[in-house]
């Protein structure tokens, strides 16, 4: 990256450490958008650069996984199937980002249940997400998936990863130990791909 790319990513991280720490302390609601501004010591018509809303701060790197995983679609090798090459954008997902798996995510789950903004603008985003992930999965595989089967296949891998998440909520050590979660995610990932007959063991 450009100095200046370095330069605009450390403010984006200052804002997301900054709203995490924030929210964590005060609570969501008692947290505002000049809090969080001061806290990463930048103005409030910068971090709407950054951010459109309060909600999209606490969903950071959701365009980043949808362009990692349309990469990996795009760069597919000759026999990778579908099923294959979604898990393993997620595995560079994982390895390059701990939004998945990390403060982050344990805290926009806990916001998604208790605070209906942020659980509309978190279901939003994963209907966006994967809409546009199926759309790139039919245009790739035009043989094996139509849009309904990859809509499906989609929804099937977010599902996955949520619902391993979930799973372990409430058990702050599981939370700890980001190889458990990572092993979660991996285990929830095979079971719900599984039907597409692929071995996917082990990618995440």
């Amino acid at each position: 990256m450009s100095l200046r790319e370095r330069k605009r990513e450390r403010t984006r991280q200052a804002i997301v450490a900054a709203a995490a720490d924030l929210i964590e302390r005060n609570g969501y609601e008692r947290t505002t958008v000049a809090d969080i501004a001061a806290a990463a010591e930048i103005g409030t018509r910068t971090f709407f650069s950054y951010f459109p809303t309060k909600e999209d701060v606490l969903f950071p790197e959701s365009d980043d996984r949808v362009r990692v995983t349309v990469a990996a679609i795009e760069n597919r090798s000759a026999t990778e199937g579908p099923a294959a090459v979604l898990v393993r954008a997620l595995h560079e997902v994982a390895a390059s980002s701990e939004d998945l798996t990390g403060r982050m995510a344990r805290l926009r789950l806990r916001l998604m249940h208790e605070v209906p903004a942020v659980r509309g603008r978190g279901l939003q985003i994963q209907m966006d997400v994967q809409r546009e992930i199926a759309r790139h999965l039919a245009a790739a595989y035009p043989s094996t998936l139509d849009p309904v089967s990859a809509g499906a296949l989609a929804g099937a891998l977010a599902g996955a990863v949520t619902g391993a998440l979930l799973a372990l909520f409430d058990d702050p050590k599981q939370w700890e130990d980001p190889d458990v979660l990572r092993s979660a995610v991996e285990r929830a990932t095979a079971i719900a791909l599984a039907p597409w007959g692929e071995s996917v063991d082990g990618a995440v």
